[in-house]
This record gives structure tokens, sequence and C-alpha cells, in this order.
């Protein structure tokens, strides 16, 4: 009897990892050393315990990464993982580290594990490259999912150019993107600011992969952000999301105040719509644009792209009733260079800054949210049917509020709009791209319809 014992104490830290997969699938970890992978960058301390890959920070050292020496292109990815303390990791999946490319710095897609308030374990992350493509803001169901103390399940399944993440079983971030098709998979111990912060670990166990009989995971109703101007994945079609610019044409917009697209100011080349530079005033050139058709409840998504200087804005509830001069009237998602427009310090508490409520509400201040110049921003507007509003950019939640709210009325009644009875109060409106005399780019201007 005490034999029987030993033995199981002697397998017990293996039992997990020695647990079988279904055919098909490939093992990453032999469990009982590193063969296969490579450590690249900082020199954080990964070891084998007890049937695990434990990686532990050291003060001082860059990101660290565990990588696998060979590069995987379509693939079903799972792991288990558990943190010991509050710290960020993640977990690299078509990722490179080339030696022209920041001296052989790892980059590309990352599932995010993020322990913190934010909440973000899942997400998609995209190191020493484009920053976020997913925060769990898109998706905030899945904040949830991650336990504390706990092992976790990681899911990856990267197949075309569909990447979906999943953690204990839950849907976390979907992208469609087709920047890199293949790379390497790397374990991320991630760099600590203070001496105090060394000696955190966190832990990985059960390192499978599948590559060949790829099945995904049927389809569900997240959201989904896709990286491929204008155009809509099986999923989006899916969700209801449809095209308001098919990258060729202007079907389906027509000027403001007008019954056809403006003859000047606008222009579609090589799948953009854009605005041309004239004199920098408002609606003087070719004049702003409007959806043909009227929006409740909705998700707006679109690219925008700023030249220096730049202003415009995209108004949403737009009702054409007013008959004023120079901008059709209507809430406002900002677009603006504000290094160089003037309009970023007028207003009040920045409140003309990008991605604002133009005049009324200020953006987050997040530098990590906005592009470059010249660069192309991800920006969307979610209207709830009861009345919240949701600003976003580049993945970050940059504000919200609620029509109708008393502070709503408050913020109107001390803005330029206070002219306007029931300012933004439509049921329905039209949606709208402004003429503001700058040179701006716009693609996949997508909706879906709340009901």
């Amino acid at each position: 009897m005490k034999l029987v014992c030993w033995l199981l104490v002697l397998i017990t830290p293996f039992q997990l990892f020695a647990q079988k997969k279904l055919p098909g699938w490939t093992s990453l970890f032999n469990g009982r050393d590193l063969s296969g992978w490579k450590q690249l960058n900082g020199k954080a301390k990964y070891a084998v315990v007890n049937g695990e890959i434990t990686g532990t920070t050291v003060y001082g050292e860059p990101n660290s990464f565990l990588a696998t020496e060979k590069n995987y292109k379509d693939f079903i990815l799972e792991l288990e993982f558990k943190l010991d303390a509050e710290m960020n990791s993640g977990i690299q999946f078509r990722s490179e580290s080339k030696p022209e490319y920041q001296n052989g710095r790892v980059h590309g897609y990352q599932f995010e594990i993020d322990p913190s308030p934010r909440a973000w374990t899942g997400g998609i992350y995209d190191e020493a490259r484009r920053d976020w493509l997913y925060t769990l803001d898109y998706n905030p169901t899945a904040k949830t999912t991650y336990k504390a103390g706990e092992w976790n399940k990681c899911r990856i399944e990267c197949i075309g150019n569909t990447i979906r993440t999943f953690v204990n079983g839950i849907p976390a971030a979907h992208i469609v993107d087709d920047m890199t098709t293949e790379g390497l998979i790397a374990l991320q111990v991630h760099s600590v600011g203070k001496p105090e912060e060394s000696g955190k670990q966190i832990r990985w166990r059960n390192i499978f992969i599948k590559t060949n009989n790829l099945q995904a995971t049927p389809a569900d109703k997240v959201f989904v952000a896709n990286f491929i101007p204008n155009t809509l994945s099986e999923q989006e079609k899916q969700n209801g999301v449809q095209l308001l610019f098919d990258g060729t044409s202007t079907k389906g917009w027509r000027g403001a105040y007008k019954s056809t697209f403006p003859e000047k100011g606008w222009q579609v080349k090589d799948g953009t719509l854009r605005v041309l530079a004239s004199t920098g005033g408002e609606s003087i050139n070719g004049g702003d644009i409007v959806s043909e058709k009227e929006y409740g409840a909705f998700i707006l998504q679109f690219e925008s792209k700023l030249t220096e200087g730049a202003n415009s804005g995209v108004k949403y509830f737009v009702t054409e009733n007013e008959k004023n001069p120079g901008s059709a009237i209507g809430l406002e998602y900002q677009l603006l260079d504000d290094e160089r427009h003037p309009d970023a310090k007028m207003g009040s508490i920045h409140n003309r800054t990008l991605a604002s409520l133009y005049d009324l509400i200020p953006s987050l201040r997040e530098p990590r949210a906005r592009r470059k110049i010249g660069e192309w921003n991800r920006c969307m507007i979610v209207v709830q049917p009861n009345g919240w509003v949701t600003h976003y950019l580049n993945g970050w939640k940059m504000l919200e509020y609620q029509r109708g709210a008393q502070y709503y009325y408050a913020l109107v009644a001390k803005s330029k709009y206070a002219q306007w009875p029931n300012f933004g109060m439509a049921a329905k409106g039209k949606l709208l791209l402004q003429d503001h005399g700058n040179e701006v780019w716009f693609r996949s201007i997508k909706i879906q319809e709340i009901k």
C-alpha cells in the first residue's frame, strides 16, 4: 500500500500534462525540459517545474519570450496558464523575430493575459507593431471569464485570415487580418519597472496544437474587428453588418440638403472615399454627404486617415430639418489633428479633440489610442436602443453618455447647439461625413443595426 501511495505522489505533478488529447493534436511541451523552444529578447527566467513551464520576472530586463523553434500557419492552440501574482503577460502567435526589425524584437499577434481591473485577458495585442487590435471593451461580457489564482484555459484559432480567442471556453476576441499568416508561438514574461516586482511567476501547462483538419468553433455573435479594407467576413454578415461604402462607388450617399452626390469636392480612389482639400472652410467646396437611409440604434464602424492640420467629423442623428448654412446639424464624432488644428484648444476641456463628442464631451486622453497623422484610425460609434452611446478609437473606449439624460441636456444648453430644440434627440437620423475643407480619407464604412 505504501508503495502505491509513493507512486501516486511521484506521478501527480505530471498527471495533468499526461492527459491525452484527441487524435490530431501535437504536444509542444514534453513536461521534462524546454526542447523545441528558444529564448528571445529579455533574460527572464524560464524553467520546468513539476511538469509545468514557469516564467519568472527579472528587474531591468525587457519583455522576454520563450518561442517555438518551428513556425506555424493555420492551427488551433490550446494551453493552460496560471498567474501567481497580478502581472501582465501574453502568448504570441503568428509572430516573428527578424534581425532587420528592431534588432530581432519579437513582434506580432498576442493573446493578452491581463488580470488587472481593466480585465482584457483574451484580447489581441499587436506586440511591437500596431498596438491594440481587439480590446475587451469590444466584448465586455468576456471580462469576467478570467479566474484569478486558478488555472485558466486559452484557445487560439488561426484559420486563414480569421483569428479567434477563447478564455475558459468563452469567446473573447475575433479579428480578420492578413498582415502575418505564419509565425512562431511564444510564452511572454513581461518586463517589470520596479525591483520589488522581480520574482513574479506565470506558469503554463498542457500545451497542444492542431494543424490539420481544423474545425473552427461554431459561429457566435461576438463583435468582429475586420482589418481587411471594405470587406465583410462571413461572421460579420451573420451578425447583420452591412457595408455603407463598397470601395468603388458613392452608392447610398448624397449631398446634405441635396438630391444627388456632390459633383466636386469628393473622390473615390484606391478603395477610399476622400474629402478633397479646399479653403479649410465648412461645407464650402463639395459640402457634407449623408446616408440615404436613417438609423436609430446601431454600431457604425469606419476607418479615417487625416492629413496634417485636418478637421472633419462623422455625425449621426442628422435630420436636415434645420436648413442652416454650413454643415448640417447632428451629434459629431470629431476627427481632428489635435496637434496642429486650433479647434483642439477651443471649446471646453478638450471637447473638440479627436473622438470627442464635438463641443459636448471630451474623449479619453490616452495617447496610445491615437495613430500618427497619415495612418489609419479605426473608429466606432455604438448607439444602444436605451440611448447609451459609446465612442471607440483603435479599440479604446473614448467616452460614453446617454442621450436624453439630465446631464445631456445640461451639456447641450452650454454648447453651440443650445439654439436647436431637441438637439440630437431624433428617434432616427442620417449619418454624415463632413467636408471641412481639409483632405480626409475614409474606408471600411460599415453598420449593424441593433434591434
